[in-house]
């Protein structure tokens, strides 16, 4: 029996064990990011030997690349123009990268992270988004409560936001996106809740009623659907609570919830979760899912050993 998620016009098969990497090639590890290109080919975003790994839609292994050059794998966005922007927050930078790796422009010095809470990019950056402009806006992040925006060259515009819970205040800005009228959506994560800012980070609205979101994808066009990874429980007390995730939200561009995939705890059965971190979404409609697993794994049961076969990467078939 396929194993179904969401109701009415959003419904969703679960393809469990979709990757098929060959030997020495699987992640083992966090898939902190995903990706979708024009072709439909799945660039995972991962922690583990391989950084980045790319398959087709099949989940047919095509390559791998990235080996010696990230530290520790946070954010995807897919530009437009085909090419990569790549967060790592381990590491303080984002690099732009074409899809067979080369690095066309670094911004972050390697290794140096600004001091803590200065505002100064970066410190443990975590995501970006072009605006229809080619602006860059980047999450920043762990170490900071920032949103920077840079212009198409690398030169730093503004920045916005510090540390609290009023509007226009981030207590880890976790992930960010722009819609078709550059308006900047992020993941406001240990807040529970998404910010929406116009191009120069002035205070819109805020979207409630949702846990921990971390994952977020806008669908082009000017009425695009939104796509929200919420990580579920974060505190020994409340892991396996019902409702709260972890899960995948969908919403209208106007920010009206329309769907939720998964209402069960985290698990390692087909249709669960772990912690939904990075999403995309292809030309048919289907959604994949980084998750960061093995993250979630080692915080919830400490010395115990995953289990063979963690999953870090989902895809969710659209049902028609």
């Amino acid at each position: 029996m396929p194993v179904i998620l969401g109701t009415g016009a959003y419904r969703y098969e679960v393809v469990d064990n979709w990757a098929k990497l060959p030997p020495g090639q699987e992640f083992n590890a966090d898939v902190a990011g995903v990706g979708v290109g024009k072709q439909d080919r799945v660039y995972a975003f991962n922690r583990g030997k391989h950084p980045m790994v790319v398959l087709d839609r099949d989940g047919n292994f095509l390559r791998s690349w990235g080996e010696g050059v990230f530290h520790r794998a946070h954010g995807v966005h897919m530009a437009p123009d085909e090419t990569l922007w790549l967060t790592d927050d381990g590491d303080h930078t984002v690099r732009h990268c074409t899809l067979d790796g080369k690095v066309l422009l670094t911004l972050g010095i390697p290794g140096k992270p600004t001091p803590y809470m200065s505002g100064e990019p970066f410190h443990r950056c975590t995501h970006t988004a072009l605006s229809p402009q080619g602006d860059l806006y980047v999450s920043d992040g762990y170490g900071n409560s920032r949103v920077h925006k840079y212009s198409p060259n690398g030169t730093l515009l503004r920045s916005w936001g510090e540390p609290g819970t009023d509007p226009g205040q981030f207590n880890i800005p976790h992930n960010i996106c722009c819609d078709a009228d550059g308006w900047v959506y992020v993941a406001d994560r240990e807040n529970h809740r998404v910010q929406v800012f116009d191009g120069n980070g002035r205070f819109e609205t805020q979207w409630n009623n949702m846990h921990r979101p971390s994952g977020l994808y806008m669908e082009g066009g000017a009425q695009g659907r939104f796509y929200v990874g919420e990580i579920g429980g974060g505190m020994a007390v409340n892991y396996d609570m019902p409702n709260i995730g972890p899960r995948v939200s969908v919403y209208s561009h106007k920010g009206e919830m329309l769907a939720r995939l998964g209402v069960r705890p985290a698990g390692v059965e087909p249709g669960q979760f772990m912690s939904p971190h990075g999403l995309a979404v292809d030309s048919r409609g289907d959604i994949y899912v980084g998750e960061v697993s093995f993250t979630n794994w080692r915080n919830r049961y400490k010395d115990q050993a995953p289990p063979t076969g963690l999953r870090s990467l989902q895809k969710l078939v659209k049902v028609r």
